[in-house]
């Protein structure tokens, strides 16, 4: 099939970079859908065209609506459709994908996100687009000021619909759709979807159709899945090891934290590895500089947060490792879907320790993979599981609470912990230490 087979605008199929020949599976299913104007449900895994399986319909649909009458009843400076996403990276990745279609068509598009200033986008707003891509906040903002309306969009689509459904975006979105018409077409585009989410989701649309291009919160077949077991304190050690081992030419590296994300690219960086952190404490400017960074090249190592997991898009990007594994498994999905994009393959090392049992499972169940756990050569595990480090009464030992990766230090015969020899020569130090000046530390340091 080709996209001329799609029944699309000729003007908008000449505007199409001359790379894209065949659609995917998801754009083979979603834009006839779109294209006659019903609302649409549509999960396809992470990488595999979802931006123009919903761009597409759009843009065929605005210069319709722009000429279907002389007497101008629709007018080209009013906002038409609205694509909403749930971050900042997320709305320049879709605006660049759509942009390059829609100047040509004459089609105005405006970029709504934080971190940008208002003044930059009020000026756009003046030119009148007639396609937005907006980050709730921002776009409430705005609607609060008068600064737009939206009582004329007649198609909205909500990208990455899983997070814009959950509880963090959902009062923003509710409010949005009081800002425009009841009437309109409504296109939710996601990789995975909680059951608990399914409700909200049909709720928000008339009728809609329920596409699957493949099974749901799958894995990509392209994708090779690697866990290691490892222990929870050598995991930044084991991250060192495996990056100098395979020198990749580029790796994204997943971490739940934003102050870890800056203490391990601090890490990473003594050992002599060109890396930056991506989180969303970083100013706006220096997020957008360092994710140009690494597309470039330039940073080889990029350690991020979940947060910007869905915005990072990286072609043929090698792997991708996970040095925690995330608490939710949908954003699993998310987190390796940014590697074996657009058909091409891709690897997934994650580090797990044994506190992770619980969230493993979970990936398990939603994926339906085995996944099993590998050794990681040179890496020894010491750690006990928390139930095996429990003391039988009910309590666990004192320093083995919190996060079920017990350990740290050997073992001797019989699996009995072993004090680390610094930890033992401390102890003894201090215990014959006599007064105050005692503990005072030694010159020169």
């Amino acid at each position: 099939m080709t996209f001329a087979e799609l029944n699309l605008n000729p003007v908008l199929l000449a505007a199409l970079p001359p790379e894209l020949h065949t659609p995917t599976r998801i754009q083979q299913l979603a834009i006839p859908v779109a294209l006659q104007g019903k609302d649409l449900l549509a999960l396809a895994q992470t990488g595999s065209g979802k931006t123009l399986a919903f761009g597409l319909p759009l843009l065929h649909a605005l210069p319709l609506l722009q000429n279907l009458h002389s007497d101008n009843s629709e007018p080209r400076d009013r906002v038409q459709a609205l694509i909403l996403v749930p971050t900042r990276e997320l709305a320049a990745q879709v605006s660049r994908a759509l942009q390059a279609v829609a100047t040509p068509l004459g089609i105005g598009l405006q970029v709504l996100c934080g971190g940008e200033a208002q003044e930059t986008q009020l000026e756009g707003l003046a030119k009148g687009p007639q396609l937005l891509v907006a980050t709730p906040g921002r776009l409430l903002d705005l609607l609060k000021q008068d600064a737009l309306s939206l009582q004329h969009v007649r198609h909205l689509v909500l990208d990455e619909a899983d997070r814009l459904l959950e509880m963090g975006f959902w009062p923003d979105i509710q409010r949005l759709l009081t800002f425009m018409p009841d009437t309109r077409q409504t296109l939710l585009f996601s990789a995975t979807l909680p059951a608990a989410l399914n409700e909200l989701a049909l709720g928000m649309m008339t009728k809609p159709v329920r596409i699957e291009a493949q099974a749901l919160n799958s894995v990509v077949a392209e994708i090779e899945e690697r866990l290691y077991l490892v222990n929870k304190g050598s995991k930044a050690q084991a991250l060192i090891a495996l990056l100098k081992e395979h020198q990749w030419s580029q790796a994204l590296v997943f971490i739940g934290a934003r102050d870890s994300a800056d203490a391990l690219a601090k890490r990473l960086a003594k050992a002599g590895v060109a890396v930056a952190s991506l989180h969303g404490d970083k100013a706006q400017a220096v997020r957008t500089q360092t994710l140009e960074d690494f597309k470039a090249g330039r940073v080889k190592v990029l350690v991020a947060t979940d947060l910007l997991a869905r915005g990072i898009h990286v072609d043929a990007l090698p792997v991708v490792l996970n040095l925690d594994l995330p608490p939710s498994a949908p954003v699993y999905v998310h987190r390796i879907g940014r590697t074996a994009r657009a058909g091409a393959s891709g690897l997934a090392i994650s580090l797990v320790c044994h506190g992770e049992n619980d969230a493993l499972d979970a990936i398990r169940t939603l994926t339906g993979r085995a996944l099993p756990l590998q050794a990681l050569p040179g890496f020894p595990v010491t750690d006990l599981p928390a139930a095996k480090a429990d003391t039988g009464t009910g309590e666990v030992p004192e320093g083995k609470r919190g996060d079920g990766c017990v350990g740290g230090g050997g073992r001797g015969e019989g699996g009995e912990r072993k004090r680390p020899p610094r930890d033992k020569q401390a102890n003894r130090r201090s215990i014959n230490k006599r007064s105050i000046k005692d503990f005072t530390g030694k010159s020169g340091r």
